[in-house]
């Protein structure tokens, strides 16, 4: 269609060109004059043809060039093609498992001014995948010699994936490909939480978010891992404290967010941060990791956290986190009997190898040596999943009262729903 067009386009010039001519040549009027001498000629005519003839003479000598440059567009145009047919073979055998095949296609499409970076982005994909280091290492190069964005992404991935994040954040670092694109955005927040830098990767998220870098679900697990970990790495109780207030509400909340920042300040020596979060998300949402790990918490405070874990019972009678975690304070207050009775609750409402040694330490502590290794045997037998043996001198009264559930009921007193 594109020649039809041009073609009639010059004929409409052409007409307007004679009409004009027409027009002109029957006026009395003055249209002015212009004499043109060169090479021993004399020319005289008027403004207006004078112009029109400058038109069609560059209008010829347009359509004289077209016709004389055909065949090479035509050979442009007939290169490209190949070009796009070899990438689209060659991401299809990528596509396939074809590795070999794959980067010879796409080597021969990257001669392709328009594909190439594509192509030789396909083609570092494919050389890594039948493991040929140097044939890698060759399409990078050709890679930064056609853009030094596609390469330095390839260059952080390959990274990555080798366990070298600091070698990737160089790559992405780099003041020629800033601003960064949204993959290279997704790169350099795993490169900076593979480093320990789980708080500068965690202010990245809004840019990940804003440009629609990952899915939902993906992005929900990474913020949260980020969050976690950021917590984690915090060296004082002011920088936690700082992370920690930052945090959405719902992140505030969430079971593995909450048990990272309490452990990271149980081990700054911050116990009142460390119980209250737990307890603020345990009002929020029961949660059985949180109340196992309210119980582990190296800290003091075991009256306090015993009298909110004995509120909790009260609408959480068949937790074996919460059993465990009462036979635990029970035990470290020196209430031994109290403790035993918990953990054969915890046990029998599903608590498992923890609980078995928990009670194990328990006995060995009070010189039951022989109750404690049995406690210790079943420990390791209901972490591969085994039968356990029934501790002697449980009488079926005691057995009906480990295994009985009371009715959950909430804060009205109303019986409480089961999911």
């Amino acid at each position: 269609m594109k020649p039809f067009r041009t073609v009639m386009l010059l004929l409409l010039l052409v007409l307007a060109g004679v009409l004009a001519a027409q027009w002109m040549a029957g006026t009395d009027r003055d249209l002015g004059e212009v004499f043109i001498r060169f090479g021993g000629y004399d020319l005289h005519t008027n403004v207006p043809r004078a112009l029109l003839s400058l038109i069609l003479i560059c209008a010829v000598a347009w359509l004289a060039w077209r016709l004389v440059s055909l065949p090479f567009r035509a050979w442009g145009r007939h290169r490209r093609k190949q070009a796009r047919a070899r990438l689209i073979d060659g991401l299809d055998a990528l596509h396939a498992g074809h590795w070999q095949k794959a980067e010879k296609l796409l080597e021969r499409a990257a001669d392709d001014g328009e594909v190439g970076p594509v192509a030789r982005t396909a083609a570092v994909q494919a050389a890594q995948a039948r493991g040929d280091e140097a044939a890698m290492q060759r399409h990078l190069a050709a890679l930064r010699e056609r853009s030094v964005t596609a390469h330095a992404l390839a260059s952080a991935q390959i990274a990555l994936d080798a366990g070298w994040p600091d070698e990737a954040l160089a790559m992405l670092d780099g003041a020629d490909v800033q601003p960064l694109p949204p993959r290279g955005l997704v790169l350099r927040t795993q490169a900076l939480a593979a480093t320990a830098h789980a708080g500068e990767a965690y202010g990245l998220l809004g840019a990940l978010k804003q440009n629609q870098a990952m899915a939902p679900a993906a992005f929900d697990a990474l913020e949260i891992r980020l969050a976690s970990q950021s917590l984690l790495e915090a060296a004082d109780p002011n920088v936690l404290a700082e992370r920690w207030e930052t945090l959405t509400k719902p992140l505030r909340l969430h079971p593995s967010v909450v048990a990272a920042y309490a452990e990271r300040a149980a081990a700054l020596r911050w116990e009142d941060a460390a119980t209250r979060s737990i307890e603020q998300a345990l009002e929020a949402r029961w949660d059985e990791s949180l109340a196992a790990l309210y119980g582990r918490l190296p800290v003091g405070k075991l009256d306090s956290r015993r009298a909110s874990a004995q509120h909790w019972l009260a609408a959480h009678p068949a937790s074996p986190s919460l059993l465990l975690t009462l036979g635990r304070l029970s035990r470290l207050q020196g209430q031994w009997m109290q403790g035993q009775e918990f953990l054969h609750r915890a046990i029998a409402q599903g608590a498992g190898a923890e609980a078995w040694e928990e009670l194990g330490d328990g006995f060995s502590a009070a010189g039951d040596t022989a109750m404690a290794q049995q406690c210790y045997g079943n420990a390791l037998k209901a972490a591969r999943g085994g039968a356990t043996m029934e501790l002697p001198g449980r009488d079926m009264k005691q057995k009906i009262h480990d295994e009985a559930v009371v009715e959950e009921r909430d804060a009205h007193g109303l019986p409480r729903l089961r999911d």
